[in-house]
């Protein structure tokens, strides 16, 4: 089914936050002018830094150069794991020294997913365990993709041992399962499922879950909030989550998105980025240069 045309954007936000797992190539993004644009209209309602997230070689390739094309934009590479059929060494190699650019702010996606029949569960599990290894001897966080897999990734965390901070990139358990993961310290992290009327386990497990592990994000282009369901998505779509979200946990706008950036701060270590030029600054030059 083709996906409908973007919406226009939401009110802004009363407190900025953060986008904590987006796909900005696969929102069109293929230029340091595109990328440039989809965080000018992030910024415009409030939405200020996203990370942009890998899902095979040629995309955390491109992640990391995006990562250095907006001071806005952080990266996090990783294999997905319906990516994980067939990888070679030199693929595993090439994924850990990006991995341990200084932009790169988490070892993601990796977990399971027993929805797609691309990759077998074996190969999928091995992949990772060896994302969490290289999570640990970086020392980043960990950010798992987790579909129809609960029990399988939860045992393999407690198998392996988990990294520092592990965060459930679009958490899509129940009320036990948050608690299990809150109990474990783990952070997690919540998209447009969030908002839809039907996800009942999924809205009473983000409603208990503590203020200090709580993160938003968009997933975009994928899961768009309610009232857009089906339509294009995008960072500046996230007010529609974080508003979904906070009405549910009965706080208020501000205090949802201030939460989520604190957070977002303190997990990804945003304020320890290398700087790189601003956005401004890249304009002009390109425009001296042209």
């Amino acid at each position: 089914m083709t996906r409908r045309a973007a919406p226009e954007p939401p009110e802004p936000l009363p407190a900025p936050t953060v986008d904590s797992h987006t796909h900005l190539d696969a929102c069109g993004c293929e230029t340091a002018a595109d990328v440039t644009a989809a965080m000018d209209r992030a910024a415009a309602v409030n939405v200020t830094r996203a990370v942009t997230v890998a899902d095979d070689l040629p995309s955390a390739r491109w992640a990391v150069r995006a990562a250095y094309w907006d001071a806005r934009v952080a990266a996090a590479v990783a294999l997905h794991p319906t990516r994980t059929a067939a990888v070679t060494d030199e693929e595993f190699a090439e994924i850990e020294r990006l991995a341990a650019d200084p932009r790169v702010v988490a070892v993601g996606e990796t977990g399971l997913d027993y929805y797609w029949d691309y990759s077998p569960p074996e190969a999928q599990q091995a992949s990772f365990r060896w994302h969490i290894d290289l999570a640990k001897r970086l020392g980043k966080p960990l950010m798992i993709h987790d579909r129809e897999a609960h029990d399988d990734v939860l045992r393999i965390l407690r198998e392996e041992g988990p990294p520092d901070t592990v965060v459930f990139h679009c958490f899509s358990g129940d009320a036990a399962m948050a608690r299990e993961c809150t109990d474990a310290g783990y952070v997690l992290s919540f998209a447009g499922p969030v908002t839809f009327k039907n996800s009942h386990a999924l809205r009473e497990a983000a409603a208990l879950v503590p203020a200090d592990q709580i993160l938003v994000e968009t997933d975009a282009p994928f899961l768009t909030p309610h009232p857009h369901r089906g339509r294009a998505n995008e960072p500046y779509c996230l007010p529609w989550t974080v508003r979904g979200l906070a009405a549910l946990r009965g706080v208020s706008d501000e205090r949802l998105a201030a939460e989520a950036e604190r957070n977002a701060e303190r997990v990804f270590r945003l304020g320890e980025l290398p700087s790189v030029p601003s956005p401004d600054t890249l304009s002009a030059a390109n425009a001296r240069s042209a």
